[in-house]
Order: C-alpha cells, then structure tokens, then sequence
C-alpha cells in the first residue's frame, strides 16, 4: 500500500462514505456525503455499513477468491499449481513451487489488499468505542456498536494473521493512518503483533454473541464461536514453529506452552457450547458453499467468506474446481491446480474414507460427440482437481463464464475438534468433556461412516502423527496444509517425503516395499454420463477396463494395447515418470522445470514470501527484505 499520509486519509474519508444506504427514508437523516467519520459512527446503520465494508477485503481476486485461497497455500502434499510454460518467477504458479520474486505484482496486490481491509478496520476500532451511542445510547444501540466493534477487531486480526504467515514481521500499526506521525513503518516483531491480535480476540468475543443471538448473520459475518476458534488458530500459529528473522531458522519460543492453552480453552468452550457440529456428511459441507440452498443445519461452517458481484467474487469454480470442458449444461470451467498424485493414495485404498471422492475429482467433464449431454472420463494422475468446488453445484450454466460466486470457508467445526486434540495432546491434559482421541476419532467417524475407523496410537508422538495424517485428509484443498507444516516445522520434511513418493510411483515394482508397485501404467476408459451426483457415485460410475474404479486405481496394468469397448487411454503411473533406456523421464518431479513439485523449495528460506518491491520502495527502506531474496 502507498504510505503516503494524504492519500490514506483520502482513503479513511472514501471508506467512511461506503455503503451507507439503509432502509430509512433518505430526509431522515444527514446526507452521507456530509458526514465527518466520527458522525458517521454516531449512527447504528452506518457503522454497520462501514463494518460490511471491512469483510470486503477479504474477497475478490486478491483476496480469498483467487490468491489466498489458491495459489498462496498450495504447494505441499495435497495441491499444487503447474503449467507447461517456461519458468517466470512473476506468476501464480511461482508461488505454488516455492520460486515466486519480489517482482511479482501479484504479492503487491494481495499485500495492498490486506492493508487496506486492516486500515478499514483501524478506523472502525477508533471511531465505534469513542462514539456517544456506544456508551450512552440504548440497550439495543450499544449492543450492536458492540457486535461491529467485535467484527472489526476480529477481521483486523484475520488480515494480520494473514500477513505474518505469508511474509513474518510485518508492519503494524492499530490507529489510523491520518493518526499517525509517519507511516513509514519498519518491521515489526511477529510475536508481539501476534500477541496483540490475540488480546483483541478476547475482548470481541465477549462482545459477540453465539451464532443462535445473531440468526441473520449467518456463516457470512463473525459470531462468538469463530472468533474463538480463529483465536485458537493464531494462538497455535503463535505456539508454533516460524522462520525468524534474526536467525533464518524455523524455531518456536520457549512459552509455546502458553498458547497451546488458549488453543485448548477456546475450543473446549466452542465444544462445551453446542452451538456448532459435524455435518453429518462430508460432502454437503461444500456444497453449501455454492449457493443460497444450505445442506448445514449442524452449522459445521462456522465462517465462510461470500463471494458476489464481479469485484468482490470468487476464481474457486473458475480456477480451482472439477473441470468442465465444453459441456451442455455448465460449459467449461475449473481444471487448474491439482493434487499431488500421491496424495490420492493418502486414503484408504478400499475407498472406505468418504471425503477421498469429495476432495479428489478423478474425472473430468466433457461434451458427447454431438454435444448433447454431459459425459466423464478419468483424469490422468497429475490432473485430478479438486473436487470441493465444481461450477455443477452453482445455478449458473454453461452460458455464463468468468466466475461463479462460490464462497471460501475460512473456519469449520472439524478444525476445532482437531486442533482441540493437537492442543490437550501437546499439553497431555485429558481434563475436557471430550477426551483428545474422542474428538480425533468425531471427525474419522463422520468420514468412514459405519465402517471401521482406523487404530490411533495414544502415547505423545503418535498421537502428533495421526492428527498431522487427519489433517491432511480433512483439509484437502482449504489452504490450511502448508501453514500447518509451517507452524509444526514440517514443511521441509513433508516436501522431501512426497518427492521420494513420487519417484517410488514412477520407478514403480522395482524399488523394495513400493506402496504404488501395483498402479496401473495406463487406464483405459469409455465416457460415461455425468449425472452431477455425489463425487463417490460419479467416480464410482467411471466406466474403466480391468473392473471396478477402486480396483483399476490400484491394480498391476501394462496393457499397451487400447481395447476397443475402452477408447480412452489416460496416464496414470506413466504420467509420473517412465523409463527410456534406463533413464526416468518425469516433469513433476524435475526441479529445472517450472511445473515441477516444490522446485525452489529451500529450507530455512522459502517458508516465507518476499516483500513486493513496490512495497519495500514506498517504504523508503523502513522494511528489510526477507531472507533469501535480493
């Protein structure tokens, strides 16, 4: 953002004018365009209206309708971003192999963007508390300014949450800019920013009521139960491990402990409260995110960001989803990042697991020859999408193109119970309602049905373990997975395991104890007809020669030959990697190129984003570059 203090005010002025409208009669009340900010705040419908303006900044391109959600968090061993184009450190795919420049404009509008929503709410959190209404109005008055007081601090919190686990020690500041004596701010250490939010946290939430006090705000706006839960989130984000500035290592402070306590508290009361619950079926969860039907009476999302309009939508079912390739009914949509192939083979291979067909879309959706109806076919192993957010779930058809109004959940239920159990785990304290194995075992239920759960260790490490595994399963594709391999020093680790994965499903029987010795070179398929149903019977229905779909994935198939009744021939452990007089040709796991897993990743370095230089040079030299980068 331009630190320029002029132009910020302008800002503040332009921010305090925004959506001012409300359902009164326009000579009840002062033109808007007349209002000073702190007028502004002197009345209940504008400072809801200034307070919308905030949530705002969470959408749009550079927010979690594009980068946030897509090409900032992918990268681990659940989704990644690739193209076949040659290596450009300036796009999206950059940032997804950890090999993006501080000359990417993409980093500078996403940064502009969080600054601008925390300005937003610098002004909110100045001007609400100092109004007469707040302290003087009605009961009704002061409860309400007190409600947009909470949001504000609570989304103020979000963005610098944001920043710090993008970029570190970011500039902070909490009074608005045109209160400030320079707004050429330096570095600011993450801890105390951390520890700063987290006390605003505590006071929204006893200014917020629980989700059932406030029935029209629904999962779109923060009600007591989210901020908790994102409180807990930060405070594990502070407990945890981070790269440091003054060292250039992955480290966590000696009074970890301390945080993994506000993290147990806060999800034992959102436990304890019973105002939120498991969806019963995984999959509704998602496709509540996709328009105005809602499939969540257990209100397991407990904070989503709404996507509308063309500014403030979403990419997810553009970009990101099942992939539509010039279909009847939906057009063509989706196919960008995809899953690590490996991570397919995460889930139990007798598809017991019901978020694997969720989570994963194996297939693809095209036209028939005479364009008629929807057909499907396999998706090579290096192709498959996810399958979260797909165009099909939304009311729009294929005569509408560009993006689709899919919202992007921030906080659900499931979070909680598992960072409840990571929490009392690390802290081995058993005292809850809910035992720590419980709440792992709530959300393995909820996936297996009435199948059996897996056995989970219960000593310390173990324990660790499985909840890192879970959570791999869990989230798959939510933006969570690279942030919690940061914050458990993981990353590094976890990169080098699925690069050995890799390998292994290219070389394939050769290596000793191969987990992928059995996948199939190839996979032969007829098109089948895409009903739009559930991903567990649209990729059960999968027509593939060899049997069933659970069993072709997993099966021994060097069938060269294409079989007549299956025309299609997709990769599968070929698109990997195979051999040409002993040498293994593979593009995912080739570091020279572009499209490849993790290609830059440096321990110790790339944990952390560059600042833009459009940044760094508004700042005349207040803020130091990250390491690693020039």
């Amino acid at each position: 953002m331009k630190h320029n203090k002029s132009n910020l005010f302008i800002l503040a002025i332009a921010v305090a004018s925004l959506g001012l409208n409300s359902c009164k009669k326009l000579l009840d009340y002062q033109s808007p365009s007349k209002l000073t900010i702190a007028q502004t705040f002197e009345d209940v419908n504008y400072t809801n209206s200034q307070v919308i303006g905030i949530y705002t900044e969470l959408t749009g391109t550079s927010g979690y309708g594009n980068q946030l959600s897509i090409n900032f968090p992918t990268g681990t061993d659940d989704f990644i971003s690739r193209t076949t184009a040659q290596y450009d450190p300036t796009t999206n795919y950059a940032m997804s192999n950890f090999g993006t420049s501080k000359e990417n404009i993409l980093l500078y509008n996403v940064m502009v963007q969080l600054y601008n929503g925390i300005e937003r709410a610098n002004i909110a959190c100045k001007y609400i508390p100092a109004s007469n209404l707040y302290h003087n109005g009605t009961d009704a008055q002061k409860k309400q300014l007190g409600i947009n007081y909470g949001e504000a601090l609570t989304l103020r919190s979000q963005y610098y949450y944001e920043l710090i686990r993008n970029w570190g020690d970011v500039p902070a500041s909490f009074i608005p800019a045109a209160d400030r004596p320079s707004n050429f701010s330096g570095n600011v250490d993450r801890d105390s920013t951390y520890d700063h939010i987290l006390n605003d946290l505590k006071i929204a939430e006893d200014l917020v009521p629980w989700r059932d006090g406030l029935p029209t705000y629904g999962d779109f706006r923060i009600t007591k139960g989210a901020i908790k839960g994102l409180r807990a989130r930060i405070a594990l984000a502070r407990g945890g491990y981070s790269l440091r500035t003054q060292t250039h290592t992955m480290e966590r402070r000696a009074d970890y402990l301390t945080y993994y306590r506000i993290a147990f508290n806060e999800c034992l009361d959102i436990i304890n409260s019973g105002k939120h619950g498991l969806n019963p079926i995984y999959e509704n969860v998602f496709r509540s995110l996709h328009g105005t039907t809602r499939y969540d009476d257990a209100y397991e999302l407990m904070f989503e960001v709404a996507m509308f309009g063309q500014v403030n939508d979403s990419n997810l079912g553009a970009n990101y989803g099942i992939s539509f390739t010039n279909t009847p009914s939906w057009g063509t949509a989706g196919g960008g990042p995809t899953a690590v192939p490996t991570y397919f083979f995460e889930f139990d291979s007798a598809g017991l697991d019901s978020r694997r067909d969720v989570t994963l879309a194996c297939f693809k959706v095209i036209a028939d020859p005479t364009a008629t109806f929807n057909q499907k076919i396999p998706t090579s192993s290096t192709t498959i999408n996810n399958g979260k957010f797909r165009k099909s779930w939304t009311g729009f058809t294929g005569t509408v193109t560009g993006t689709y109004g899919i919202n992007w959940p921030i906080l659900r239920y499931a979070d909680v119970l598992l960072m409840y159990a990571e929490a009392a785990n690390e802290l081995q304290d058993f005292t809850g309602t809910v035992s720590p194995l419980g709440a792992l075992q709530a959300v393995q239920q909820r996936a297996y049905g009435s199948n059996p759960i897996p056995t989970t260790p219960t000593d310390h490490d173990g324990f660790f373990n499985a909840i890192v595994k879970e959570r791999l399963l869990e989230f798959g594709g939510e933006g969570l997975r690279k942030y919690d391999l940061i914050r458990w020093n993981l990353l590094a680790t976890k990169i080098a395991e699925t690069k050995a994965k890799l390998l292994q499903f290219a070389v394939g029987a050769p290596v000793a104890n191969n987990p992928y010795a059995n996948g199939p070179d190839y996979i032969y398929a007829a098109a089948t007809p895409f009903n739009n149903g559930s991903g567990a019977s649209e990729a059960g229905s999968l027509s593939l020669y060899g049997g069933v779909p659970m069993a072709v994935f997993y099966k021994l198939n060097t069938l060269k030959t294409i079989p007549a009744a299956f025309p299609t021939r997709v990769y599968w452990r070929r698109d990997v990697g195979y051999f040409t007089n002993g040498v293994l040709t593979s593009s995912i796991i080739n570091d020279t190129l572009n499209y490849a897993y993790a290609s830059r990743f440096i321990p110790n370095c790339k944990e952390l984003f560059p600042y833009p230089s459009s940044f760094l040079n508004e700042n005349r030299g207040g803020v130091t570059q990250n390491y690693g980068y020039r």
